[in-house]
């Protein structure tokens, strides 16, 4: 694929996007991924790093390799991710403790707008389609109902799994791997090892992502490959699913100090605006919500003047 230095920043930018959506506990990179028309293609690119490759370049070169990894098209998402973390996702963070109803608002549309541009690429919805989906809503939503556990393990086997998971769910889109962390009681003991520089367990973390990112992203890619219609089926009724935890009336139950020792919220549970205990913003909330969903609309507009 032959791509312009325009087509790279294009990319850098849907890479901000996918790393300011990871910052909060509820969106999935992933989903940004699908919605901005690269989730195939980043799979594929993931999948393609294996013992191949390395045979390619031993025998024909850096060169061959980097093209064979697509390696043009990762290394500006990754450059779009790490400039994300450094700039905007401070942002975020910042709007996340005070304004949380505006932000959750904005990124609702967005995911609602989102379930419509998926469920669209399906060829047709038969009767098993509707049940993956249902049965994917259902998965998603008991997810986000979940508590998130009390206790914290720290032990390195644990940790391996839980950056597994966290980076399935990553590249899942729906449900972040932020909040797979929080669920399992890893988010704390990851967190303090980044403080302490503990490169010991930041390797074993960093390690089981990989594991999981490269066996995950091959079974996402057969999957698209040979059953891609109901793929997207349980993707649609799983992002579908996940739309509670990121709606945006919350009663907070418990509390949690993050990396700044600042109170956040832990636990919640959706409530309607009008029961909202303080300021609902309505009118802001809706309007942003809107905002969210008039953004999907005009990808997918682009999208298709470039088809």
């Amino acid at each position: 694929m032959s791509r312009t230095i325009k087509d790279y920043l294009i990319l850098g930018a849907k890479g901000m996007a996918m790393g300011a959506a990871d910052v909060v506990p509820g969106v999935s990179g992933g989903t940004i991924a699908f919605i901005s028309g690269i989730y195939e293609e980043l799979l594929s690119s993931i999948s393609a790093i294996n013992i191949g490759l390395l045979k390619i370049l031993k025998k024909e070169g850096v060169t061959e390799a980097w093209r064979q990894l697509n390696g043009n098209f990762l290394l500006s998402l990754l450059i779009g991710i790490f400039v994300s973390v450094l700039s905007l996702a401070k942002v975020i963070s910042w709007l996340l403790i005070h304004q949380p109803i505006l932000l959750w608002s904005f990124f609702f549309g967005l995911v609602l707008a989102s379930i419509i541009y998926i469920a669209k690429q399906l060829t047709k919805w038969d009767g098993l389609s509707i049940v993956l989906a249902t049965i994917g809503a259902v998965l998603a939503y008991y997810i986000t109902t979940l508590n998130p556990l009390v206790s914290e393990n720290s032990s390195l086997f644990f940790l391996f799994l839980s950056g597994a998971l966290a980076i399935c769910a990553m590249i899942l889109p729906g449900i972040s791997g932020s909040f797979i962390l929080v669920l399992l009681g890893a988010y704390k003991p990851i967190l303090s090892a980044v403080n302490d520089k503990n490169l010991r367990v930041i390797a074993v973390v960093g390690i089981g992502a990989v594991v999981g990112l490269l066996s995950f992203s091959r079974v996402l890619k057969w999957l698209f490959s040979h059953y891609k219609n109901y793929t997207l089926a349980v993707l649609t009724g799983f992002i579908l699913g996940s739309l509670n935890k990121i709606w945006p009336w919350k009663k907070i139950l418990t509390y949690r100090t993050n990396s700044h020792g600042e109170q956040v919220p832990f636990n919640e549970l959706s409530v309607s605006p009008f029961s909202y205990e303080g300021n609902p913003q309505l009118l802001y909330a809706i309007v942003l919500g809107v905002v969210g969903f008039g953004c999907i609309l005009l990808l997918e507009k682009i999208a298709v003047k470039k088809q």
